[in-house]
């Protein structure tokens, strides 16, 4: 796929499709679910959720063994712990599901429902610029569709759900193979109660021109939303795929915990783009993971905004000659938020190459962290990496930290790493004030200035929506 010209003149039908703000997310409807797991979780859980979904008895046994990998494996302790402390997974509930299928016609969707994604947008982005869609309202998917010619070429596009259970031949053998349940305590949790998320093929040399799109809504208090995501692109295959997160504003906790496994064959790239609006009560907990093969390339494009605690960390397995991995990410901290965000990347073949660009902002008493890892054997040659991290501080009680682990083993290799920490300055506010800016304005010019160069990595789409997230989030920052 060629990269995304990114200009700054769009027409207003456009505009106004992909027009979002930060409280347009803020809503919440009362539906009667159902299916409802109930709070809390147990074996039962489990099994009511493999009987509704109806799933083969191999997916139960899956289930199981997640779970009991979770209730093993010990709270991590070495970061973040006072924030996951705060979660009672007692009081969560694991499934909820209105019952239907997904439908491939948006006159279908159950009308609380249709109404949310109308309010977000999500039908007129479709129509603007987008190859496919799927909306997933709490658990399962609502809507899912994708444009004929698509499935003429061989595209598969559906939930995972549908894709486990139509396309087994395809999904199973990769299928928790980039991350094992046993990764970590919240992909083995994720393993237990998955539900909802997207199966994507694209088979060989299939380009598409246009991006596929999954839209994840939270609508329900004291909820956990758990959906696994699976991409694989066969040989010489290109793909784009979006993903936008909201959830309204509860008084109790929510739980975000996703999987998602990508798998780049031979000359193919996936390119992964992530903006979330999540509110300030999700805890979320998502480990993301790609597989590059020979010629291969794979780019996670990463922006995350809102959240109580973000603890994401994109990764590549370069596990082909020349293949190439990026993570591109920003991070916003507001007051009472913590976006723990790095990559991680390890090279496993000779000549691979990876790269690695994060810039964090924090505002008022936010705190943003970087923590990445980069992993180099002895073995290989001709192997590159490039670290960059840059934080701005809005506040003098903001917090920013940088925790780089870098190991690289052997002679025939170039590594670079750089970091930086600033401040706006009080003296660059006064400057911009004197040419008719005012406090707000300036403050929204220097931060903007500070990520511009990532915010072309986006789609355009998307980067138009991410500057409007900043300049709310910048709104009573100064002083």
């Amino acid at each position: 796929m060629d990269d995304v010209n990114i200009s700054d003149q769009i027409d207003e039908d456009t505009q106004a499709a992909i027009d979002v703000n930060q409280s347009k997310g803020d809503f919440t409807y009362d539906v009667k679910h159902k299916y409802d797991a109930g709070v809390g979780l147990s074996e039962a859980t489990v099994d009511y959720i493999t009987d509704v979904k109806e799933e083969p008895e191999w997916i139960r046994e899956f289930r199981k063994h997640g779970l009991k990998t979770f209730e093993d494996k010990p709270m991590p302790t070495n970061w973040a712990t006072e924030d996951l402390n705060n979660i009672d997974f007692s009081k969560i509930r694991y499934y909820l599901s209105g019952g239907t299928k997904p439908t491939r016609s948006w006159d279908e969707v159950p009308d609380e429902m249709k109404e949310t994604f109308e309010r977000l947008g999500i039908p007129e982005q479709e129509r603007a610029f987008l190859a496919g869609v799927e909306a997933q309202f709490d658990s399962e998917a609502a809507y899912s569709n994708m444009k004929e010619e698509l499935s003429k070429k061989g595209v598969i596009f559906v939930g995972s759900t549908e894709g486990l259970k139509e396309h087994e031949e395809i999904f199973r053998p990769y299928f928790g193979k980039v991350i094992p349940t046993g990764d970590n305590k919240f992909s083995a949790l994720n393993s237990a109660v998955f539900s909802g998320g997207s199966f994507i093929y694209i088979p060989k040399g299939v380009k598409l021109e246009q991006p596929l799109q999954a839209y994840f809504r939270i609508n329900s208090e004291s909820f956990g939303q758990f959906e696994r995501t699976l991409i694989i692109a066969d040989e010489g295959s290109e793909v784009m795929y979006m993903e936008g997160c909201t959830a309204p504003s509860f008084e109790t906790s929510t739980l975000h915990s996703a999987v998602v496994e990508l798998v780049a064959l031979k000359g193919a790239k996936i390119q992964y783009v992530t903006v979330q609006n999540w509110s300030a009560n999700v805890f979320n907990l998502v480990t993301k993971r790609g597989l590059a093969m020979e010629d291969a390339e794979i780019r996670w494009i990463d922006c995350n905004i809102g959240s109580r605690l973000t603890m994401k960390y994109p990764g590549v397995i370069m596990k082909g000659r020349r293949a190439r991995g990026e993570v591109i990410s920003i991070a916003l901290a507001n007051d009472g938020q913590h976006q723990d965000t790095g990559a991680k990347m390890i090279h496993a073949a000779d000549e691979t190459t990876s790269n690695v660009v994060s810039k964090s902002i924090s505002v008022g008493e936010g705190r943003s962290t970087y923590r990445g890892q980069v992993h180099i054997p002895k073995h290989l040659k001709g192997c590159r990496n490039n670290t960059e991290c840059d934080a701005l501080l809005i506040n003098s009680t903001s917090r920013t930290d940088t925790y780089p682990a870098i190991t690289v083993r052997g002679n025939d290799h170039v590594t670079q790493h750089e970091a930086s920490v600033s401040q706006v300055s009080e003296e660059m506010l006064f400057y911009m004030q004197q040419r008719g800016l005012n406090e707000g304005e300036a403050m929204s010019l220097a931060v903007n200035g500070f990520i511009n160069d990532l915010v072309r990595e986006f789609p355009m789409e998307y980067s138009v929506e991410l500057k409007r997230l900043i300049d709310l989030e910048m709104e009573g920052s100064v002083g």
